[in-house]
């Protein structure tokens, strides 16, 4: 199975998971063990969603939903101010708007001195995927200095579709299951809480000697070609692309894929080439592995 394959076909969810409470003090404010859970990023991440918090587009349809919470530190109680948040999802017919100069049910905010966002949009509906359907879902990447950023999904209570579905059924994802208030006058509103947590980062000049194209030694037509972008390395899909995640000693994984199923490691030549090592299990669970040497 090739890579573009697998990466399609694998939900897994990447997670940091704590129980209610603190942990220590660590000498200026108490780290705390709340949850924070990701999601995978998906194919469907555009950058650049204007700045907006009102997504609604009359005349088409979908349930009215405000999108709230507030983002917190790590302490899980000390408001961000500033945090950026980027939402998008799909229409109400379970289509992305990947390329249009609208960025429809886009947008970017940014959090007030309490931590608090909110969104209008409406709420997404499930969609295919061939031989099932996706639950519907919101997208969200939340960026704050000082944290890693954090790619998320959030689910809806009562969808029939998340059982089926690996990445929403995710213990993990428990808590991003959210449940919808119904409210006078027809519309809606969901509540979701976002605390962040630390995570260790490749340096941003280091990341500049791992991006360019990448051809596979064994299928010359199998190639990849990776970017940076906000301090982290991505890999270029349609419409934008997938990000990486750091795992120390040259090892990078796919945010939301654990790196036990999917990992790349790099080698930097004396010569000044560079080597990518891909290790995946297949849906076999067969080990495989590609070499891709950079242009």
């Amino acid at each position: 199975m090739q890579r573009r394959d697998f990466i399609k076909n694998t939900s897994l969810s990447a997670f940091v998971l704590c129980a209610p409470g603190y942990i220590h003090f660590n000498g200026h404010h108490f780290i705390g063990d709340c949850e924070t859970t990701s999601d995978i990023l998906g194919p469907f991440y555009r950058p650049n969603s204007p700045v907006r918090t009102n997504l609604v587009i009359t005349g088409e349809k979908g349930d009215p939903i405000e999108l709230f919470g507030k983002i917190v530190h790590d302490d899980c109680v000390s408001p961000y101010k500033n945090a950026k948040i980027e939402l998008w999802h799909c229409d109400g017919s379970g289509v992305y708007d990947n390329s249009s100069e609208d960025f429809k049910y886009r947008g970017t905010t940014y959090t007030d001195e309490s931590g608090a966002y909110s969104f209008q949009t409406i709420l997404p509906v499930p969609y295919d995927v061939g031989d099932s359907y996706r639950p519907a879902h919101f997208h969200m990447m939340i960026t704050a200095a000082g944290y890693q950023p954090l790619v998320t999904q959030l689910y809806f209570q009562g969808d029939p579709w998340i059982p089926k579905d690996n990445s929403a059924s995710s213990p993990t994802a428990k808590r991003r299951i959210l449940e919808v208030q119904n409210l006078k006058g027809g519309s809606k509103s969901v509540e979701y809480n976002i605390s962040m947590a630390k995570k260790l980062a490749a340096e941003p000049a280091a990341l500049d000697r791992l991006i360019g194209n990448f051809t596979s030694e064994k299928d010359p037509k199998n190639k990849m070609e990776l970017f940076k972008k906000d301090g982290q390395l991505w890999m270029k899909g349609d419409p934008f692309g997938i990000n990486f995640e750091y795992g120390g000693n040259n090892t990078f994984h796919m945010s939301g894929i654990a790196p036990e199923k999917l990992s790349y490691v790099f080698e930097i030549l004396a010569a000044g080439g560079l080597n990518v090592t891909e290790t995946y299990i297949n849906d076999k669970g067969e080990k495989e592995i590609n070499i891709y040497k950079r242009d």
